[in-house]
């Protein structure tokens, strides 16, 4: 029995750079992708947006890779998310089954879009997190604003806290690419199915929707937030105004006195 291993390891990963020191042979290279057969029976799979995914590989295997691809990655995590997957290649045909799916051999286009999808499966749960603590946050703010009647945050951090939290929301839909399909899986009738059934097992489809539903949610917060703090300089400007004309009426009041 073979298995397939993805984990989340980083943030981002620096794959132009890391090709030019990593040389297996390539099987399939974008600026998003690399896919690599490192041995008869072997492959890795890296992708710019944090996540390597290893077939038959062992553990002590996979912690020295990912020492050598350290030095290219971006904002690495402390807990890294994995996920596996059995795959049999003594089979007679396809049958795919909950965590495992049986072949007839080893192919290297079909354990790519394996690869692929367990490591979209890792992704969904990265980014899951990643939505859960900006819905949380501005949860919590909200809350704050429907018992006081306001954010409780200044000006400047409140500027903070809207800049932060489109820089996570606007890393999470720069990466949301990676759940098209690929190419070949529309000229393929047998890996367009492959990729049908692999998408229903790991639930890609629900999963990817629940985070854009969530992101929509934050999004519109933000644009509270943002009319909010408008608001707030707004009313600070007009008491300028006020404090201003007020001032030149009692000049104008004393110079009339005296």
């Amino acid at each position: 029995m073979h298995k397939v291993s993805s984990f989340q390891i980083a943030d981002s990963i620096d794959i132009k750079a890391f090709k030019t020191v990593f040389t297996p042979e390539l099987l399939y290279s974008d600026s998003d992708e690399l896919f690599y057969k490192t041995d008869a029976d072997a492959f890795i799979y890296v992708f710019k947006f944090g996540i390597v995914s290893f077939f038959n590989y062992n553990e002590l295997q996979i912690a020295h890779f990912i020492e050598v691809i350290n030095p290219y990655c971006k904002n690495k995590l402390a807990d890294r998310l994995t996920e596996d997957f059995e795959i049999d290649v003594t089979a007679s045909r396809y049958k795919l089954g909950y965590n495992k799916i049986e072949l007839p051999g080893i192919d290297a286009n079909v354990l790519r879009l394996i690869m692929l999808n367990v490591s979209q499966s890792v992704a969904l749960d990265h980014y899951s997190q990643l939505t859960n603590i900006l819905l949380e946050e501005t949860n919590y703010h909200t809350q704050i604003l429907e018992q006081k009647g306001s954010l409780g945050l200044s000006g400047g951090n409140l500027k903070k806290y809207i800049g932060r939290t489109l820089n996570i929301k606007n890393r999470i839909t720069a990466n949301l690419y990676i759940f098209d399909s690929p190419d070949e899986t529309w000229e393929d009738e047998d890996l367009n199915k492959l990729d049908v059934g692999l998408k229903r097992t790991f639930d890609l489809k629900d999963r990817f929707r629940t985070i854009l539903e969530g992101l929509a949610i934050v999004k519109e917060n933000l644009d509270l937030f943002k009319d909010i703090l408008q608001h707030r300089n707004s009313t600070r400007l007009e008491w300028v105004i006020i404090i201003l004309i007020m001032v030149e009426v009692l000049n104008l009041f004393i110079e009339k006195l005296f």
